[in-house]
């Protein structure tokens, strides 16, 4: 599915489509990014492990946590599991270049990805940050959803692989993305 516009309006369908393809292919897992909750929220009840993956704190300025601790609490009193951690393609690089400037090699990663879509480097991105933090198991497909700004306009099937071999990780399918981003 190739949606014209990027952004939030195409979050239901992204999830329909998403959870549709994990039945589908008889997955159980579900990585979805998500950065107040609203997006991993809507995911619950479909019969699939929900991993939600928010921005790192700092990342809306310094000490802010873009999820506020009501939405944590409900989603994982729902079973979900929630990951704020440093982002796998920034983190450390970025501070780097932001001190001294000068491109680095995960940036130029995201960059590459981003050719496909803002959202389909998350699907990537969050697969990788949800099996390194063992919320789901190595060596097997996930369905990823991603987004690009805001809501969510990209979904995956994704077999990651553990940050220190990103090259091994595999995008299998992309559900869905928008055409014009």
């Amino acid at each position: 599915m190739y949606f014209d516009h990027k952004g939030p309006s195409n979050t239901g369908q992204t999830i329909e489509l998403a959870v549709k393809r994990a039945q589908e292919l008889g997955l159980s897992h579900l990585v979805v990014a998500s950065c107040s909750g609203e997006t991993a929220l809507k995911c619950v009840g479909r019969g699939l492990n929900v991993v939600c993956v928010t921005h790192h704190v700092g990342f809306a300025g310094p000490g802010v946590d873009e999820m506020g601790a009501e939405m944590r609490h409900q989603l994982k009193e729902k079973g979900v599991s929630v990951l704020t951690t440093t982002h796998l393609l920034a983190g450390v690089d970025r501070g780097v270049r932001n001190k001294f400037g000068g491109v680095y090699p995960a940036e130029i990663m995201a960059q590459t990805l981003r050719m496909l879509g803002q959202g389909l480097k998350v699907c990537l991105e969050i697969t990788v940050m949800a099996l390194d933090a063992g919320l789901i198991p190595y060596g097997e497909d996930v369905v990823a959803i991603g987004g690009t700004g805001s809501g969510a306009d990209t979904a995956a099937v994704i077999r990651p692989a553990h940050a220190s071999q990103i090259f091994e990780s595999k995008i299998k399918e992309i559900i869905c993305k928008p055409r014009n981003f």
